[in-house]
Order: structure tokens, then sequence, then C-alpha cells
């Protein structure tokens, strides 16, 4: 449940920046200077963008960890840091020094890969001094070090142990061993557990966060496991696309997210489209109700995030704000996971107790756990030119539209706007049925219609609302047809 109300609660993305900003800021103010200082980085691989203006703070001693889908730019982020790749623009100081040019052995960082990449013809003790014997190190300083890092990790009767007779999550402590010996200021993390089994994965998040506290040093942990990054983070960086869209608290994150990417990416929620009647009163499913948001004007179209715990459901009476069906009903350890069909819409609630399919009931929300968010984005937005009285050129093609649609001001090649609806634009299962052609890249469900992310083969997002099922990944093709197309200037 949500106890209080963020200041980022109304933020767009056109807002993400300057939130981001806002957060640095504070953290500047609160504390000395940061350890690691990252300035408008930017990564490109050819014509593709990696990273896109990345900026980002991490204070001394803090658990930070990067979080994001798979292609969203964390683990560049991460090698950036580490040294392992250069960045294309922008700075990347730790502890005060630029280190933007300077090689991985030279910067104050050790990293744990995902692969522990352990010498497998050395045994755990040399595993973890190859580092110090690199660097010369007198015997004794470095078996005192060595047992120093073997007992910080709870290996201490392992150390002439051949590292492949270890579990999965003992070979994982030596890696840490192995990057902690050398004392670094930051300990980089790249997906350490992602190669074991649910149960150690779960006891060595535990340790992982008490090794954290007893070590004092700076962690930066990346990940995919929102779960994980709720568990063991002091700060969550939330990324996709190559760019930062939340830096918060766990709290932060999962109660308060600024736009419906994380508030689908962190934990399960239902995302509606709405219409803030006014301060304090919002419309979705086609009832009012009461909240706590302020500040998004009137009869504003807006995004309303309730999360499944934080729906009451009880058998069908007058006190229900919603009435509607069981489709299904799934017990999933602690609690009870249930789909229920309100008219044309449909709601995911978790609650302690079972309501099997085909029961009627009711749900009710508190004003404290609707959350309001500014959207997005109300319509597709394209660059386009005048081609001719009923053609317009954007997305690489040249399209159809009404001879209505374009100002008899305008004139062939003068730049414009176009503005399309999420749902007059048409996907086809065969590519070359298609004006153009793109990929699926993200899919957020709306109560009862799918709102899908498209990246075309022009390196632009087209933004579909359909009730078709589709998959991350499937290849598409993309219609817009003549009486969609809007020109403004």
């Amino acid at each position: 449940m949500r106890r209080k109300k963020s200041s980022v609660c109304n933020a767009g993305t056109e807002d993400i920046h300057y939130l981001c900003a806002l957060k640095i800021k504070t953290v500047m103010q609160t504390s000395s200077r940061p350890i690691i200082e990252i300035k408008n980085v930017s990564k490109y691989f050819g014509e593709k963008t990696a990273l896109d203006q990345v900026n980002l703070y991490v204070r001394k001693g803090e658990f930070l960890t990067i979080l994001g889908p798979s292609g969203c730019g964390k683990t560049t982020l991460l090698r950036l840091l580490a040294g392992f790749q250069t960045a294309s623009e922008g700075e990347i100081y730790i502890g005060g020094n630029e280190v933007t040019q300077t090689p991985p052995y030279r910067r104050p960082i050790n990293t744990v890969f995902q692969k522990y990449a352990l010498f497998p013809h050395l045994n755990v003790y040399d595993n973890i001094a190859f580092g110090l014997k690199l660097k010369k190190m007198p015997r004794a300083d470095m078996e005192r070090k060595v047992k120093a890092a073997l007992r910080m990790v709870g290996m201490t009767d392992y150390e002439y142990r051949d590292v492949d007779s270890l579990s999965g999550g003992q070979q994982q402590r030596v890696a840490i061993a192995r990057a902690i010996v050398n004392e670094p200021e930051v300990l980089l993390l790249d997906e350490p557990l992602a190669a074991l089994d649910l149960k150690m994965r779960k006891d060595m998040q535990m340790e992982l966060k008490e090794m954290h506290r007893r070590l004092g040093i700076t962690f930066v942990y990346v990940t995919h496991d929102q779960e994980e990054a709720l568990t063991l983070s002091d700060t969550i960086v939330v990324m996709s696309e190559g760019r930062i869209q939340q830096i918060g608290t766990p709290t932060d994150i999962y109660n308060e997210p600024v736009n419906s990417f994380v508030a689908d990416f962190i934990g399960e929620s239902n995302i509606l489209n709405g219409t803030m009647v006014c301060d304090r009163l919002v419309r979705f499913c086609g009832h009012e109700f009461e909240c706590v948001d302020e500040g998004f004007g009137e009869e504003a179209p807006v995004d309303v995030v309730i999360r499944p715990e934080d729906l009451y459901i009880f058998p069908v009476s007058d006190k229900a704000q919603l009435k509607g069906v069981v489709q299904s009903c799934i017990f999933k350890g602690v609690h009870y996971e249930m789909a229920v069909a309100v008219d044309d819409y449909e709601f995911i609630v978790q609650d302690y107790h079972a309501f099997e399919a085909g029961m009627e009931v009711g749900l009710l929300v508190k004003p404290d756990d609707i959350h309001i968010m500014k959207k997005e984005r109300l319509c597709n937005t394209f660059e386009a030119k005048i081609a001719d009285e009923t053609h317009v050129e954007f997305l690489g093609c040249t399209f159809e539209c009404l001879p209505s649609a374009i100002p008899a001001s305008l004139q062939s090649g003068q730049e414009v706007k176009v503005e399309v609806d999420f749902d007059k634009v048409v996907l086809q299962d065969n590519e070359e049925d298609g004006m153009l052609t793109g990929e699926v890249k993200f899919i957020l469900y709306k109560g009862n219609h799918y709102h899908l992310t498209v990246l075309s083969d022009w390196d632009e997002n087209v933004y579909v609302d359909t009730n078709d099922v589709w998959d991350d990944g499937d290849r598409v093709g993309i219609t817009i047809p003549p009486e969609a197309i809007r020109v403004c200037m």
C-alpha cells in the first residue's frame, strides 16, 4: 500500500531528464562528492545508440543497481565504468579523477562477471591471489589479504580446493573474494547470480547484502531481475533503450513510477487509460474514483496504475466500486492471483483468500492506492515533408493522405508534423503487406487492449493500440491508412 505521494508522480517523458538532474543535485547537496560521476555519456555502435546522454552519480558506500530489460544499455554502462569500452561522448569520474580514457588496470575498480572467469588450473587460494602476484606483493602480505578475503566470503576452509569442485554459489564467492582482495573503491557486478538456481540465488542475495554492509565499499550491480533489485539496493536506476527512466529508492520506484514502462517493469500492475476529472477525482472503467493526486488539470488524459495487492476483493455487495466475474485463480505460494473481468476490462488481483473462477465479486480501491501518471504521449507524432497535395513523406516512406488533411497554404517540400492515433495504425503478420516494417519491442496491457512499441526499420518508434496478441520480437508490417494522417505545422 502506498503511504505518501512523490513529487514526481505526474512526470512524463519530457520531464524525466529534469527529474534525474534533480535527483543528482539532491545527492550533491546532501553528501560529499560522489565516488562515481557519469556526465552526458553516450555510446554508439555504428548507427546504433546504446547509451543516450546518460547522467548518473553514485555515492561512496552505496549499493546502486542498474535495472532494465535486455538491450537497454545497462551492461554497456557497466563496461564503460570498468574501462572495457570507451564512451563516444561525455566524461566519467571515479574518486574525483577523470577516467574516461583510462585503461581498466589503472582504475580503482574490480568487476565480478556473470561467468565468473575463474582459472580452472588454479586452486581457490591462487585464484584469489592472482592479482596480488601480478603486483609482486610480498608473500606474507599476500597471504594475510587472501585469508581476510576468504573470511569475508565465508570460504576459510576452501583455500586449497580446485575451483571445478565448487558449487555455483561457492564459485561466485571466490570471484567476489578475488575482486575485493585488491581493496577496490568500487565493485562492479554484472548479473553475478544469473547462473544460479532460484534457492541459491535468494541465499546469495542475502549474503551479498551483508557483504556490502561489512565491506563498506561502493557496489554497482547490473540485473534484469526486478525482485533482486528491490531486495539488494539502496538506489535503483531503471533503464530503457539507452536512457535512464527513473532513479530512486526501491520504495519510490515501486510506489511512485514516473511512467508506464517503469510501472510495468517493476512488479505487476494494472495500468489503464483514465481521465483526470479534477484534482483528487479520476475516471476510468466508466466510473469515478477519489484519489490523492493534484495538478493534472481538468478532463486531462492520464494513465492510472493500481497494484494487484491494493485491490480489495470480496463477495459482490453494494459497497463494491466495481463488480466483475473471476476468470482464473492461481495459487502463488503466499497469495492467490485472480483475473477479474469487469465489463470490457480485466484486472489482476492478489489476495490471501481464493475466489474461484466463475464467482461474482466486488472490487474496491482506496484513494491512496490509485497512482496517476501524466501520459507520455497522446498520439504518434512524426517529422514529415509535404510531397504533393495528397502525399506526405515520413518514416522513410511516402504516405497517401486525404486532400483535406493538407492545408492549401502548404507547399511541396515544406517540413511539417504528422499525427496518427495509436488505434489507427494497422499491423500485419506478413511484413511484405505493410507500407514499412518493424519489430515489436515493448508490450503494455492496458486493461482492455495492448499498447505496443514497434521499432520501425527507419529506427523510429511507432506506437500501436490493438486487441491482437503479439510477442516481443515479432516482425510486422506497418500500414497507416490515408484517413489516419493529420498534418500540422
